[in-house]
């Protein structure tokens, strides 16, 4: 089957893989625009870019896959199939249309629950227990369209963003392949959504990264790790801003004064949230280096009794 693969972040790089790997041809591969990454910002390759390059495989990179000339693109390549992971825009009903064997979508997540951008990081800030992936046939909504397969993936209590996003997206390679064979086979099901109980994952937004001290600590412990490795979870110590990458609950019950340290350790500090305690095992302070709070805090003489912003 001759497929047209369009993708954009990590996450859909194994699912790209797989393909390349496979029986199938992979005519063509759309990917957003090269943009500055890294703490240089230079202009760099998307990962899929780069993996569809190792391979020899034509890339296009329309600013808009609106654009006419993208929808004259994907019909010179001639797909009988286009599989979309985690590209990043709204497909037009002119591609979707266009493969005989229809559009399919690899997505992070149960759906109906957690439609959008964000849903592993969303997921993780609301403590889920269970994630998942899902292939689906696409349509002119946000995650809308009928469902073919969904495989339940267990969410460890210590699993961060980047742990959890490379588990589902080598599990949704795999659900890609048997996707694909149900659909050469003629077995693969459309099961319609039951749409009155989607849940939408915005974006991530810089009004999610600030801890709140007032919080729960388990949701404080949520959202670092839902934010962690990228862009990360941050707090002011001493007027500096620094990012906070692992953490561990102590205590969920009882309070105290909110924000306050209540206790510099070999491993790292506990700060008071506004209800349990929790305790920060690593950090970054802005222009230095990712590192454990134990080698933080011999150069940030933190004492208890400090409350933190």
């Amino acid at each position: 089957m001759n497929i047209v693969y369009m993708g954009t972040s990590v996450f859909a790089v194994p699912s790209l893989q797989s393909l390349i790997a496979s029986r199938h041809q992979v005519v063509g591969v759309i990917s957003q625009p090269d943009r500055p990454r890294g703490r240089g910002k230079r202009i760099s390759p998307t990962p899929v870019k780069e993996i569809a390059q190792q391979h020899g495989i034509p890339v296009y990179q329309p600013a808009k896959i609106k654009a006419p000339e993208a929808t004259q693109q994907i019909r010179l390549w001639q797909p009988e199939l286009i599989v979309v992971v985690s590209y990043g825009q709204i497909i037009p009903p002119e591609i979707l249309e266009y493969p005989a064997a229809g559009c399919i979508n690899v997505h992070a997540s149960l759906l109906p629950r957690y439609r959008g951008a964000a849903p592993i990081q969303r997921a993780l800030m609301e403590g889920e227990k269970t994630s998942g992936i899902t292939t689906m046939f696409m349509d002119e909504g946000l995650d809308t369209g009928d469902i073919i397969l969904q495989l339940d993936i267990p969410v460890k209590d210590e699993y961060d963003h980047g742990q959890l996003e490379a588990i589902l997206a080598e599990k949704g390679a795999l659900l890609l392949e048997e996707t694909i064979d149900q659909l050469e086979n003629g077995t693969a099901p459309r099961i319609p959504q039951q749409h009155e109980l989607a849940s939408y994952a915005s974006r991530i937004g810089p009004d999610d990264e600030k801890i709140d001290w007032a919080q729960p600590a388990e949701s404080i412990h949520n959202q670092i790790r839902a934010l962690s490795p990228a862009p990360g979870a941050w707090i002011s110590i001493d007027t500096y801003k620094t990012k906070v990458f692992k953490s561990r609950v102590i205590s969920n019950d009882g309070s105290g004064v909110i924000s306050q340290v209540v206790e510099v350790g070999s491993e790292g500090f506990t700060v008071q949230s506004g209800k349990g305690i929790i305790e920060i095992l690593e950090v970054q302070r802005a222009g230095k280096k990712r590192m454990p709070a134990r080698d933080f805090l011999r150069g940030c003489k933190l004492q208890p009794g400090t409350l933190l912003a």
